[in-house]
């Protein structure tokens, strides 16, 4: 079944040989870290194709002239190491990781050390790095933080041209909701294609509601 699920989803994305040779490669040092440092569910390592590499790959197709993209809260590498690789052969593509754990930031530094991929790991804190960042195309961040948090933390980014792409699950609508009670912005909910009841949450032009 693994197998089957990853032919699938390197058919869908239209992903090339070698762009599937690094990815291999992260499954591989996913799996080899994650008896020591737990970086993602455990049930999930069995779906890895589907539930992690497909789930960052949509978002290439969301905006797919960007080239700096910054993932905050990185973890494992998902979704910003899985999008470098897939970008990696594509003129300039960049992403920056941050992290603030020191152990996952090994990981992400040993494994796109071996996969070559076009990466920048910051151990630090969000709010401690992110008005350095301000070149930004695309900022994302995965199961990180509520969307009132990632607005928060993303606003030296979201009041100019950078685009928020923040994955959410069934309660996106809700988050949206909290959201809109401090902050003005345009957004789009666009649906995952690995989870019926998943959402991509796009933010454009953020701004602080008036007290």
């Amino acid at each position: 079944m693994s197998t089957d699920l990853r032919t699938r989803v390197l058919s869908e994305h239209h992903v090339s040989r070698e762009t599937a040779a690094s990815l291999d490669l992260y499954v591989a040092q996913l799996t080899r870290w994650q008896t020591v440092k737990n970086l993602v569910g455990p049930a999930t390592l069995k779906e890895v194709w589907h539930r992690h590499i497909a789930d960052a790959l949509q978002l290439l197709s969301i905006a797919p002239e960007a080239t700096r993209w910054l993932d905050l809260g990185s973890g494992a590498g998902i979704p910003g190491l899985i999008l470098a690789l897939a970008g990696k052969e594509r003129p300039g593509f960049h992403v920056r990781l941050v992290e603030s754990n020191a152990r996952k930031c090994a990981f992400l530094s040993e494994t796109a050390r071996l996969t070559g991929a076009p990466v920048t790991v910051h151990n630090a804190r969000i709010e401690a790095v992110i008005g350095t960042l301000t070149d930004t195309e695309i900022v994302c961040a995965r199961a990180l933080a509520p969307l009132s948090q990632l607005l928060a933390w993303t606003e030296p980014l979201l009041t100019s041209d950078t685009i928020g792409l923040f994955p959410k699950g069934r309660d996106a609508a809700t988050e949206l909701t909290e959201a809109e009670d401090e902050w003005t912005f345009t957004r789009d909910l666009i649906p995952s294609r690995t989870d019926s009841q998943a959402r991509i949450v796009r933010v454009t032009s953020l701004s602080r509601v008036d007290p």
